[in-house]
């Protein structure tokens, strides 16, 4: 097994035969978790399919797929739940599927998961790959299909959406396909309101990357000033003459683990022009920014309109005052103690991954867009049994367990996989067939 510390050139492979057993094995895991819920849901007279595709979330979802927003509800307590919430992209491709196909809005919703959940998985591996390698890719999409909330993967929800758009855009970023990076970003901002963290991961490396060409370009004239001497005693045309430019696209021999810290990484590409760089950081906010305008102005209230929204969902960010609280109150009895000290312990790995993250040199899109996932999820005000799914489009959290995993013998990685998978397609099941997602 390649050691993970030294990276080296992959082998030259088409993306989807190099991809193949990252999404073998997602599909594996993800049925396995669908066929669990089915029998389950049987065992207790209820239909897997309904709550796939017709319970909480999902079915806002279809009311905008359908008639468009403009619905809500008004409690006795005077909140206001509005369909505003909801970002638009998910119900935009029901619609268009259900426009094209003889499917109803749900079972376009559950289509566009299931299809969504793929790509997401290819994308986490595709990022994996760059930084990591291949054993390390197939390990860190299966780590994400085994979450203990992965069921959600295969709803009609937009999580799995997201993540596939947020995953290739940071691929694009730490492959300098920018304009592609901004446009993706663009996208996930029309999905979701954390699609704020793929603006932060591209605007970061674009800053960066400007940065270091200021500084590489002031060095040079320095150099220059100097009488222009490589420090070996060469000229410079004649120090740079045998450099190999870095490669950009997917399909180079050479585009195997390219990262060795995020120090490093953020020389732009060779040949990438800054004008696609400003491009890309250009388009990335448009599809949260527009969507939170129209909000603003379809409600009247300019262009916060679309907090007021949220604070009729009792949901806002508050620094995590309110969870911490939440948190505290478990531990007024004893068998809920255990739960608070569940609760304590997971968010303690989840910042402990993080932070492992960064001392092992994850490029800084990646550390930028987990912490900003991470920060949004943990830190909200309300919906606190939804922080689970709220967290699982930060997989690159995940990457030191998976570069831990990859480090295994095949037969016990495959072994401690299947246990684990087996646990969260039980668990899963258990989930929706009891409280379920909120």
């Amino acid at each position: 097994m390649t050691d993970l510390e030294t990276p080296v050139a992959a082998p030259r492979a088409p993306a989807l035969r190099r991809a193949a057993p990252a999404l073998l094995g997602y599909a594996a895991v993800r049925a396995l978790g669908l066929a669990v819920l089915a029998g389950w849901s049987a065992a207790r007279g209820k239909s897997a399919y309904t709550l796939l595709t017709a319970r909480w979330d999902s079915l806002w979802y279809t009311r905008v797929a359908g008639p468009g927003y403009g619905y809500e509800v008004r409690l006795p307590n005077g909140d206001v739940h509005s369909d505003l919430a909801f970002f638009p992209l998910l119900p935009w491709l029901e619609r268009l599927l259900h426009a094209l196909t003889p499917l109803s809005y749900a079972d376009a919703g559950f289509t566009v998961s299931l299809l969504a959940s793929l790509a997401a998985a290819w994308g986490i591996f595709a990022v994996t790959d760059v930084v990591y390698g291949r054993r390390v890719g197939v390990c860190a999409v299966l780590l994400w299909a085994v979450l203990p909330v992965g069921i959600v993967q295969s709803m009609a929800y937009s999580e799995s959406l997201f993540t596939a758009l947020a995953a290739w855009s940071l691929y694009a970023v730490l492959t300098g396909r920018w304009v592609s990076a901004g446009a993706l970003a663009a996208l996930a901002g029309l999905t979701r309101p954390v699609g704020l963290a793929v603006v932060a991961a591209v605007w970061t490396a674009g800053v960066v990357s400007f940065v270091r060409d200021r500084s590489a370009g002031a060095r040079g004239r320095g150099a220059d000033q100097a009488g222009g001497a490589h420090p070996d005693g060469r000229a410079p045309e004649e120090a740079g003459a045998g450099r190999t430019p870095q490669t950009t696209g997917a399909s180079k021999a050479t585009r195997a683990p390219l990262v060795d810290s995020f120090t490093t990484f953020f020389v732009t590409p060779t040949g990438a022009p800054a004008r696609h760089r400003v491009l890309g950081m250009a388009l990335a906010p448009v599809g949260a920014a527009a969507y939170v305008l129209w909000v603003g102005h379809r409600t009247g209230r300019g262009p916060l309109g679309y907090l007021d929204v949220q604070a009729g969902w009792r949901n806002g960010f508050d620094g995590g005052y309110a969870f911490a609280r939440f948190v505290a109150d478990k531990f007024t009895s004893f068998p809920s103690a255990a739960a608070g000290a569940g609760l304590i312990l997971g968010v303690g790995l989840l910042l402990w991954l993080y932070v492992t993250g960064i001392r092992q040199r994850q490029p800084l899109p990646l550390l930028v867009y987990t912490g900003v996932v991470l920060a949004l999820a943990l830190c909200a005000s309300s919906y606190f049994g939804s922080k689970p799914r709220l967290l699982m489009p930060a997989f690159p959290v995940l990457l030191p367990l998976a570069r831990a995993l990859a480090r295994l013998r095949t037969s016990r990685s495959a072994l401690v996989t299947a246990g684990v998978a087996v646990s969260s397609a039980v668990y899963g099941a258990f989930w929706l067939n009891g409280s379920g997602p909120p």
